[in-house]
C-alpha cells in the first residue's frame, strides 16, 4: 500500500536548523526575560525599555507591596509578642492619669513604618494632631485587644501629610497610629498626642 504522508530525507529539518531554531529561541526568551519580566514582576529595567513601556513601575509597585506585606507581618508578630504580657496601666481606672500632652517623632526611611500605641479603657479619648517634614505617608489608626481576640479594629486610614482627630477607644486594649513611608527620602514624623493615658509607647 502507498502511504503519500511519509516524509523522505529530504523533507526531514537538519540537525543545524534545529540547533539554530533552538538558539533562537533561547535568545528571544531571554529578551523577553529581560525586556519585560524583569520589569514588570521585579522593577528590574537593565535595557530601560521596560521603562518606556511603564513595566518597570509595575514591577516597583510589586515589590514594594511584597515588602510592605512582608514588614506588616512582622510587625504583627512583634505586637503580638509584647502584647502577651499584660499591661499593669490596662486595668487601672483611666481618671487616675492626669491630662496631658505628649510629643513623640519618628524618622522612617523609604517604603519603612513604624507604630505608636497607647493602652486605652473603652470610651477614653485621646486628641492628636500628626504631620510630616515633607511628603505624605499612609496612615492608619487601630486598636487591637489580645484579651479580647481583636486582632485589628480600623478607625481611620489614608495618605496625608498632616491628621487631626479623636481616638475613642471602642474596647479595652491597645490604640494607636501606623505610618509608612511612601516617597523616596527620609521622613519625620511628629505626633502630638492629649489626654488622660499613660506613656506612648512607640514599636519599631
Amino acid at each position: 500500500m502507498y502511504n503519500s504522508n511519509i516524509p523522505n530525507d529530504r523533507e526531514l529539518p537538519s540537525t543545524a536548523k534545529l540547533i539554530k531554531s533552538t538558539i533562537l529561541a533561547a535568545v528571544a526568551s531571554i529578551l523577553l526575560l529581560v525586556t519585560v519580566v524583569m520589569p514588570a514582576e521585579y522593577g528590574i529595567d537593565p535595557t530601560g525599555i521596560g521603562n518606556t513601556l511603564g513595566l518597570k513601575r509595575m514591577g516597583e509597585i510589586k515589590m514594594s507591596l511584597a515588602k510592605e506585606a512582608e514588614a506588616e507581618a512582622q510587625e504583627k508578630t512583634a505586637l503580638d509578642e509584647t502584647s502577651e504580657t499584660p499591661v499593669a496601666t490596662n486595668s487601672a481606672n483611666p481618671d487616675s492619669f492626669p491630662t496631658r500632652s505628649e510629643e513623640i517623632q519618628v524618622t522612617l526611611a523609604p517604603d519603612e513604618g513604624t507604630e505608636v500605641k497607647v493602652e486605652l479603657k473603652k470610651d477614653q479619648k485621646v486628641e492628636y494632631v500628626w504631620s510630616t517634614n515633607g511628603g505624605k505617608a499612609n496612615f492608619d489608626v487601630h486598636g487591637d485587644s489580645k484579651a479580647l481576640s481583636i486582632d485589628y479594629h480600623a478607625y481611620e486610614k489614608g495618605l496625608e501629610q498632616k491628621m487631626q482627630g479623636v481616638i475613642v477607644a471602642a474596647f479595652d486594649g491597645s490604640h494607636g497610629w501606623f505610618w509608612r513611608n511612601r516617597t523616596k527620602e527620609p521622613v519625620t514624623i511628629t505626633l502630638k498626642a492629649t489626654g488622660s493615658f499613660p506613656k506612648l509607647k512607640h514599636i519599631k
